[in-house]
């Protein structure tokens, strides 16, 4: 049975239920909302397995799921070596989001990557600490920072409300997601214009590691010929 896993709820569920419903693979979720089960139509062989977002990419590298729906960011903030480990079968087009480093609109001399820097330098030498930046996305963003060259900054977790970090005084900036930039300026932030660290969007990827059977990989075969996909090497 080929496994595949998609988020369990909201416009993410629904977007990705039409995608596959385009390509005459119907979707849907049975019971209740709390159930979290549901069923495939239009083909054969193919279970599906509602989980958080966040879940999938997890899932997928321990083999336990064939396939899923997340979005970029997740995978390559979850999965250290991202690209053993799964494949990217085609993006969905929806679900899209910048992950961004953002800091107080005050800061009328910070602009850029090399400013912020600067003023982490500034910070540590001020307040005898590092500067903090609030996020949930550890790996992508020091990643990021070590590439620039940025050191002075200590990476505190945050896993819902990060904008309001600052106001709360326990982050200076922000690395997060964003898809019109709305909330940022409510909170009175401004990204920095040269902080743009990952471009994401939902995407079906397949796991390396899940249990590919003769039966399983027939029941793929299937399914990206509906899908219009082309198969990949397992």
């Amino acid at each position: 049975m080929l496994k595949i896993g998609v988020p369990s709820k909201g416009r993410l569920q629904e977007l990705t239920f039409q995608w596959f419903g385009k390509h005459s693979v119907t979707m849907r979720q049975t019971g209740n909302d709390r159930e979290y089960s549901g069923a495939v139509d239009g083909i054969d062989g193919v279970e599906l397995v509602l989980l958080s977002a966040g879940e999938i990419p997890r899932e997928l590298s321990a083999g336990r799921i064939h396939l899923g729906v997340t979005g970029t960011d997740l995978i390559r903030d979850k999965l250290a070596d991202w690209d053993r480990q799964v494949t990217s079968l085609a993006p969905l087009g929806f679900g899209h989001a910048d992950l961004i480093i953002a800091v107080p609109a005050v800061w009328i001399d910070v602009d850029t990557v090399d400013d912020l820097d600067a003023a982490a330098s500034a910070f540590r030498a001020a307040h005898g600490f590092r500067l903090r930046i609030a996020t949930k996305y550890h790996r992508l963003v020091r990643d990021f920072l070590t590439a620039q060259g940025v050191a002075d900054y200590q990476l505190v977790d945050s896993q819902g409300a990060t904008e309001g970090t600052i106001r709360n005084l326990t982050a200076e900036a922000v690395a997060d997601i964003t898809s019109s930039g709305e909330t940022l300026r409510a909170n009175h932030l401004k990204i920095l214009s040269d902080a743009l660290i990952l471009q994401s969007q939902a995407e079906l990827f397949l796991s390396h590691q899940a249990d590919w059977d003769a039966a399983t990989r027939a029941t793929l075969s299937d399914l990206l010929t509906r899908l219009s996909l082309p198969e990949p090497a397992l």
